[in-house]
């Protein structure tokens, strides 16, 4: 059963760009991962799924309920960790626990101290002088202390320090041993790794790729690093490639070569095309070295991003 469900769900601002004809589906259980660079529409898309914001057009539901029509019954059932966190001014961390267990008509007492232990959040700290992570935290433990069907995570790690970061993670693996589905939107790739079957890459409002992580992972791309007498020689020969092919329609330009890092003698780029096209060109370059690896997670997305 999926828990989570769009059907071209569309949020626009006029002239600005909200989001596009959003079609997912997040199926019970599942830790889901929901990817894209900041302004990509993250945001946008979580705060129409709750209810929060009223989309242009397409519609959306959550357990099998609209989104719209029982925006009370999903919250109650929903535990939200925004991206950014504010309180009532002159209140304490055990009061605002308080308030949001009462809002959902739950006694929470017991797994609100539970979980303030081991996030190390003291309860009676005041909320006008907490730190990001402080926050950050307090929205955590306002989200999973009524332990809710459905987790749904807004960027919700930053400000938090590695180690409550892994204690965090922890945390949302118990839950999801207990049946729960999480919803995590990350613009840390590692994180979606990690934790992710399935996620969603978003781009501009639009969804670009959606599967298995493995999937979304594999590519023919490759990560060549060089060592080289001269970098500013292999510079100037790629810039005369350029020149010689740049010119004229439909001439064959060679390989493609993107994300060029130079450090030092070294030389490195990520390539994705035909590996004879490849070794064609370097038998043009005087190098010492080479190496040729799979391209790290952020690479293998980026071109998701351009």
């Amino acid at each position: 059963m999926d828990i989570i469900t769009t059907e071209h769900l569309t949020k626009s601002y006029g002239r600005n760009r909200g989001i596009i004809d959003l079609n997912l589906s997040v199926g019970e259980g599942e830790f889901y991962g929901f990817i894209g660079p900041n302004g990509a529409g993250k945001s946008t898309t979580i705060r129409t799924l709750l209810g929060l914001i009223h989309p242009t057009s397409g519609k959306a539901s959550i357990m099998n309920m609209d989104v719209q029509k029982n925006k009370r019954e999903i919250l109650e059932n929903t535990g939200y960790i925004p991206s950014e966190a504010m309180f009532y001014s002159g209140t304490t961390v055990s009061e605002i626990l308080n308030l949001s267990a009462k809002l959902r008509r739950k006694n929470c007492r017991e797994e609100s101290r539970r979980l303030c232990e081991r996030l190390q959040l003291d309860p009676g700290q005041k909320t006008d002088e907490l730190s990001l992570g402080n926050r950050k935290k307090v929205s955590i433990v306002s989200a999973l202390q009524h332990s809710p069907k459905l987790y749904i995570f807004d960027e919700p790690t930053s400000g938090l320090d590695p180690l409550i970061q892994k204690e965090f993670f922890e945390i949302l693996k118990e839950r999801r041993a207990g049946g729960a589905t999480i919803f995590l939107s990350s613009h840390i790739l590692s994180e979606v790794q990690r934790y992710c079957s399935r996620a969603a890459v978003i781009r501009e409002g639009r969804l670009v790729a959606c599967g298995d992580i493995a999937d979304l992972a594999r590519t023919n791309a490759r990560r060549v690093t060089l060592t080289l007498p001269d970098s500013t020689l292999f510079l100037k020969q790629l810039r005369e490639q350029a020149e010689q092919t740049g010119g004229h329609k439909g001439v064959h330009r060679g390989p493609e070569i993107r994300d060029l890092k130079i450090e030092g003698s070294s030389v490195s780029f990520l390539y994705q095309g035909d590996m004879k096209e490849l070794v064609e060109f370097l038998t043009q370059i005087a190098f010492t070295d080479i190496t040729i690896t799979e391209p790290d997670l952020n690479e293998i997305f980026m071109h998701f991003y351009e």
